[in-house]
């Protein structure tokens, strides 16, 4: 009786050396995209590098090559809130780095896959993650990543050994260390980190929560 093969894993695009050095992802959601420019420069002066772009923000795919154009190679830009193998290619052509979903859509990897651009899809269950995963994902997005905690990775990693893992959604500042003691490639932050950041807020005051935040996971990633 011949023996059964698992089907091979897609070929995966890998994760950019800014993502691997800071371990920060910043997710940006606005009323208009023509307002990041100023929260991005207060997070680049804070040591975050990787910003994600919602699709939720109206004009984020004319906005996306002037913020590269203003900010260079210093910063990379994905485009998060994908939900469509169009708005991947779209993002794709755009110039995004990377692409971030809230789901598991095999044509959204493959898109990415096809193109060498990293991927980040969104899922919960075992099952969900692990269709990522085999699927060519970069690593998977756990999201809400505040309904399982940090423990959940070291569950993963016992039926997953190699699965890497990006916490997403209520991850806050101060447990976002315990993510990446855990094990996670990165931690992905929108609301307690950006704070009020969008609607008047102290830009001054949004650079030092960004180095709070980097400072403790590089300490948690030594």
């Amino acid at each position: 009786m011949p023996s059964l093969q698992l089907p091979a894993v897609a070929s995966r695009p890998a994760p950019s050396q800014i993502l691997r050095d800071t371990r920060v992802i910043a997710v940006l959601r606005a009323t208009r995209a023509a307002a990041y420019a100023p929260v991005i420069e207060a997070l680049l002066a804070g040591g975050v590098f990787s910003i994600e772009l919602t699709l939720s923000t109206p004009g984020v795919f004319a906005e996306l090559p002037r913020l590269q154009e203003r900010f260079g190679a210093g910063a990379e830009f994905g485009v998060g809130t994908i939900t469509t193998a169009a708005e991947a290619l779209r993002a794709i052509e755009a110039g995004a780095k990377y692409l971030v979903t809230p789901l598991t859509d095999p044509s959204v990897i493959a898109a990415a896959v096809e193109h060498d651009v990293a991927v980040y899809p969104g899922g919960l269950t075992p099952t969900e993650l692990f269709a990522g995963w085999s699927a060519g994902a970069t690593a998977v997005k756990v999201f809400p990543a505040s309904v399982v905690g940090p423990g959940y990775v070291s569950m993963l990693r016992g039926p997953f050994p190699d699965i890497e893992v990006v916490p997403s959604g209520g991850v806050g500042i101060n447990d976002a260390a315990a993510w990446i003691r855990a094990g996670a490639l990165a931690v992905s932050l929108g609301g307690p980190l950006i704070g009020d950041a969008f609607h008047g807020g102290d830009m001054k005051q949004l650079t030092e929560r960004a180095v709070r935040l980097r400072g403790l996971v590089d300490e948690a990633g030594e």
